[in-house]
């Protein structure tokens, strides 16, 4: 029997890392859990999460920590994440590190591993503005993304930190072909003992 597969990506925008979430997800036959497009599900099937999240957003707030943990945690409870999931946006904070957690411990399980995709700023940036001039994005400006880069460098990074002293961070150069970036996820999991299941 294969071994469940509970992931997480982390990266700054710009990394490529909800590309490389889905291509991943999909080796390891696990659904990717976006915190975005589960919060867009609830809204759409207008669960009472959804109704709460859509009120917060258009009043213009960003969604607090327990509300998102518990729609994150409404969302691993389902039969297809029973296997093993990959969750990208989410834990984005140390607070959330701690919902998860005590989620996870709870249920007798625990990440398996942590997928943190190294792109220098300088890369990040052009590559954002890049995309934000290709999708006639004017309000992407370079003060804007270098503004949620920061927002990353402090509240995210220190995530990884937490998850370096377990033991469960493989830090991957996200520089090269989507391809190649794949091929180094897929060999630092698979030294892991975690196994694809597309592949069988």
């Amino acid at each position: 029997m294969t071994r469940p597969s509970r992931l997480l990506i982390v990266g700054p925008q710009g990394s490529g890392k909800g590309t490389q979430g889905v291509r991943i997800a999909e080796e390891f036959g696990i659904p990717v859990v976006s915190t975005g497009d589960v919060f867009r599900a609830n809204v759409k099937e207008g669960t009472p999460l959804g109704l709460q999240v859509k009120a917060i957003i258009e009043a213009g707030d960003l969604v607090p920590d327990a509300l998102t943990s518990e729609i994150v945690r409404d969302r691993l409870a389902q039969d297809d994440a029973a296997a093993g999931f990959l969750l990208d946006g989410y834990p984005r904070n140390l607070g959330q590190v701690r919902d998860l957690s005590a989620f996870l411990e709870g249920r007798g399980e625990a990440l398996d591993a942590v997928i943190e995709l190294q792109v220098p700023r300088a890369e990040s940036i052009d590559r954002l503005t890049r995309r934000a001039f290709e999708q006639g994005r004017t309000d992407d400006t370079e003060e804007v993304i270098a503004n949620r880069l920061a927002i990353y460098e402090t509240e995210t990074a220190p995530i990884l930190d937490v998850y370096r002293e377990q033991g469960i961070v493989d830090a991957i150069d996200g520089i090269g072909s989507l391809d190649e970036i794949t091929e180094r996820i897929i060999s630092a999991l698979e030294a892991r003992g975690l196994t694809r299941r597309a592949a069988a």
